[in-house]
């Protein structure tokens, strides 16, 4: 795909994977998604996109004629709310999420080669999606659109931005569940370093506005694991904070502690109907996505 070329965190091999692959709600969150997502604000004031080629069932009052003149093909003209589906892209950019143990990508690294993924699959299924990076604070809000050229600014957008500040997951949450006004898909990739109840309460805020979430939760596989066996410094990359620690005499209390904070949110996501998924950074990200698509594909 040429519009892939050049960019980071959208290869080949993966736009090879998902062109037969799709993400849609589970619940009705614009109208009804059927087809290629036809709006119900039809006969509003609405922008003009771009083409796309005619299909059966299309109304034929949109078919571009100096393109067929042109070209000798029916084109219809797409607009911007002719998708019902809108995709809202959350990127937790925080400091911690720049963290890796060597095996396979940092935290952050992995989030953007997902949220480049999928930011694909949304475009090329013909559904509009946005991106919102943050940290302590909102860095960039790119509105949803679906077109090939907005998929061009959000990738492009990805390769801009950098690991650093402090986290505020249930602060930014808060204040997006208040201003996402149009109902779609939450998709949030974070390590979710941030108060677990507050997490929960925005959350649920989402939910309230009748937002569907989804949530890949990222660990790098040393948090998971704690495998060191010398006595460590370890430094918070987000408060600069130094500890230094045995691990043989911690890693039993810790690994407690994280299966904790993991089955905590397990059971909370799914009592408030959130969709949770854990993600070991160590697995490559075109795998686990594939496989999660194909899982949410086969059982609805």
């Amino acid at each position: 795909m040429s519009e892939s070329q050049g960019y980071r965190y959208l290869t080949p091999e993966m736009v090879t994977r998902l062109k037969s692959m799709s993400l849609t709600a589970r619940s009705v969150v614009e109208g009804f998604i059927s087809g290629l997502h036809r709006s119900p604000y039809h006969g509003f004031s609405v922008e003009f996109a771009e083409h796309r080629e005619y299909s059966p069932g299309d109304n034929p009052r949109y078919i571009d004629w100096l393109a067929l003149a042109r070209s000798d093909r029916y084109y219809v003209k797409q607009f911007e709310e002719e998708t019902n589906l809108r995709c809202y892209i959350l990127l937790d950019t925080s400091g911690s999420m720049g963290y890796g143990s060597g095996e396979g990508h940092t935290k952050f690294e992995y989030g953007c080669y997902l949220a480049a993924s999928l930011a694909y699959l949304m475009v090329q299924q013909q559904d509009s999606v946005g991106l919102v990076t943050f940290d302590n604070e909102i860095r960039r809000h790119i509105p949803p659109r679906g077109t090939m050229v907005h998929l061009n600014v959000l990738l492009r957008a990805l390769e801009q931005v950098e690991p650093g500040e402090p986290t505020r997951v249930s602060n930014i949450f808060h204040h997006l569940a208040e201003t996402i006004h149009k109902r779609g898909l939450i998709v949030i990739i974070s390590d979710l370093y941030d108060d677990e109840k507050e997490v929960m309460r925005a959350l649920r805020h989402f939910r309230h506005k009748h937002h569907e979430v989804i949530i890949f939760h990222l660990l790098d596989r040393a948090e998971l694991e704690l495998p060191f066996e010398r006595l460590t410094q370890f430094v918070d990359m987000e408060t600069a904070q130094r500890l230094q620690v045995d691990p043989r005499y911690v890693r039993e209390e810790y690994l407690g502690q994280i299966e904790n904070f993991i089955n905590g949110y397990r059971r909370d996501c799914s009592e408030s109907r959130v969709e949770y998924i854990v993600t070991d950074t160590s697995v490559p990200y075109e795998v686990m996505l594939t496989a999660y698509l194909g899982r949410r594909k086969r059982y609805g």
